[in-house]
């Protein structure tokens, strides 16, 4: 597959009413095919390595091209404006909590455009920010993290988690996690962090998804001898 055509084609033959009715729970946009994650990665494989195929594929505003398309992109490869440009139109949180920050921590611009997110008012983006931000500490070693910087962010979710939106809460208790897990130095902030915001509640519409707590899962994290052990990628 080399054109939109023919994988646009590729997707809607995969795709099922029933993954759509599952994405509707999920509060996705009427857009899409219903492709299951795992059928994309099948795609995905087909495709790899082709930027401008990528690039094409997230512009459709289609939801499965638009993952399959941070599946395979390089982040890297992309400039600070795509990348504003993908953040912008991901207003379906599996775009703006996956496939923008799958991309965004690849790239040399990752941490400004996390700091810039982070700020916004607008839901969507600052939960990319938050989850790109997540994706730094997981992949980068930790001597090349502004400890300093995430101390702050850390005593900032402490103060303001539970007056933010929905999944700003929900991407906020994933960074305290994802410190927790991946920063040795900043573990115990993390975890004095994560008693202090407890139980985080966000709505999480028609599905059985629960929030998981934060200190829990950095000691199921530690049981598992999975602590400070980086990621190569947190594409998924």
């Amino acid at each position: 597959m080399k054109t939109v055509k023919q994988v646009m084609s590729a997707l809607k033959k995969k795709g099922s009413a029933q993954t759509r009715k599952t994405f509707a729970r999920h509060c996705a946009p009427d857009n899409m095919f219903g492709v299951k994650i795992a059928d994309l990665k099948v795609i995905a494989k087909q495709i790899k390595g082709n930027q401008t195929l990528a690039m094409e594929l997230y512009e459709t505003g289609n939801t499965d091209a638009m993952y399959l398309a941070g599946i395979v992109a390089d982040g890297k490869a992309m400039s600070k404006k795509e990348l504003n440009d993908w953040c912008r139109a991901a207003e379906w949180h599996m775009i703006a909590e996956y496939s923008v920050p799958g991309v965004a921590h690849e790239s040399p611009h990752a941490k400004s455009l996390a700091l810039k997110w982070i700020k916004s008012k607008k839901e969507h983006i600052a939960a990319a920010g938050w989850n790109t931000y997540s994706g730094i500490v997981a992949t980068k070693p930790d001597a090349e993290l502004d400890l300093d910087e995430i101390k702050l962010l850390l005593e900032e979710i402490a103060s303001s988690i539970h007056d933010c939106g929905e999944r700003v809460k929900y991407t906020m208790n994933g960074f305290v996690i994802s410190v927790g897990g991946y920063v040795k130095p900043l573990a115990a902030k993390a975890k004095s962090t994560a008693k202090k915001i407890g139980k985080v509640s966000v709505d999480m519409g028609e599905t059985a998804c629960k929030v998981p707590l934060a200190i829990d899962y950095i000691a199921k994290m530690e049981n598992m001898g999975r602590v400070y052990k980086k990621r190569k990628t947190i594409k998924c």
